[in-house]
């Protein structure tokens, strides 16, 4: 079944206070190319003979290659533009308490997310890793999948690539970043979190 790109206007009026509204219809568009690219690349697989698969050529092969690409664009985007929201909210206890049992402490949790969005290009993720049942960052590079980890549940999903700020702030990505974390929906995290003490993967 085709995938259709989900509806985020909301976060015009809810991020306006550190995005503006071209810096978010840019991104929009953005994401919205990253769905049609998953639905091509889909319909391509559907056709394309795994017979042929080749490392250095085959249609199929170089589908698979690039599904990643489209498919993580597709994700991560809709998971970051979700967990954006009016500024004011606040962590549950629930989810605090597992930061601090990770982290040893919330201020740990943040210059960490920091440490990551200022080490390169990409993506930040908060997670939790249901190998060692704890709650874990996560830095992803290259095209959405260099550093993605394996049995993870996103919690918090943060775009510090270029496309996602530079309208806005050109250079000043620590700016950016502060913008983000003020302006979590954390109802979206405690939703994503509460699945987790079930112990049901998302």
């Amino acid at each position: 079944m085709p995938h259709s790109p989900k509806n985020f206007e909301h976060l015009i009026g809810d991020c306006k206070a550190f995005l503006s509204e071209k810096q978010l219809q840019a991104h929009f568009t953005l994401y919205q190319g990253y769905v049609k690219k998953l639905n091509e690349i889909e319909e391509r697989l559907g056709k394309a003979d795994p017979t042929t698969a080749n490392y250095s050529f085959s249609e199929y092969s170089e589908l698979r290659r690039r599904e990643p690409v489209a498919y993580n664009g597709t994700v991560l985007h809709e998971q970051y533009f979700e967990n954006l929201g009016a500024e004011g909210g606040q962590p549950s206890a629930a989810f605090k308490a597992d930061v601090e049992k990770s982290f040893g402490s919330w201020d740990a949790f943040i210059a960490d997310i920091k440490g990551i969005v200022g080490s390169g290009h990409g993506w930040a993720l908060v997670t939790y890793d249901w190998t060692y049942g704890r709650v874990r960052t996560n830095q992803v590079q290259g095209e959405h999948h260099i550093g993605l980890l394996p049995n993870q549940s996103t919690l918090i999903a943060i775009d510090a690539w270029e496309h996602a700020y530079f309208l806005d702030y050109g250079t000043k990505k620590p700016d950016y970043l502060a913008g983000v974390l003020k302006h979590i929906n954390w109802a979206t995290v405690e939703k994503r979190h509460a699945m987790t003490r079930m112990g049901k993967a998302q």
